[in-house]
């Protein structure tokens, strides 16, 4: 048997994991949002102050948009319903908080950095790109394929 042909078997074996890999990875990146969307619900107005001593415009309405943005997420990335478009609000309020908060402290994690945001953005990206996968109600309703 050839390299090419053991290569070949090799990723078809592999693509039965395709799905399940998305599944959990939404599990965990909704679960990652959940106890940030939590702690700004719970006190909305100390969000706003905070976003409004970062220079972020309007602070009041966007510490409702993204604790909102984030509670959606949570629900959505979990059923896997309307993962893609879900994937774009919250890819920017990934953004945001990289270039307002993380990326004056480096990359690490261990200093705040950009380095866990960087990973949330990434797997929204692999969201927004691949789909929720097999196990979704995106596939159920709509008949997606991945």
């Amino acid at each position: 048997m050839e390299l090419k042909q053991i290569y070949f078997m090799f990723s078809s074996v592999a693509e039965y994991f395709k799905s399940l890999s998305l599944f959990f990875a939404r599990l965990v990146v909704a679960y990652g949002f959940y106890e940030p969307a939590i702690n700004k619900w719970s006190d909305i107005n100390s969000v706003s102050q905070w976003f409004g001593t970062l220079g972020i415009p309007f602070p009041t309405l966007n510490a409702y948009m993204a604790a909102t943005t984030e509670i959606v997420g949570v629900v959505l990335l979990t059923l896997g319903l309307f993962t893609r478009i879900i994937s774009i609000p919250l890819m920017v309020v990934m953004v945001v908080a990289i270039t307002t908060v993380h990326l004056g402290n480096g990359f690490s994690a261990g200093d705040n950095g950009f380095e866990i945001p960087l990973y949330y953005l990434l797997f929204l990206l692999i969201f927004f790109s691949f789909g929720a996968g097999r196990f979704s109600l995106d596939r159920k309703l709509f008949g997606e394929k991945n």
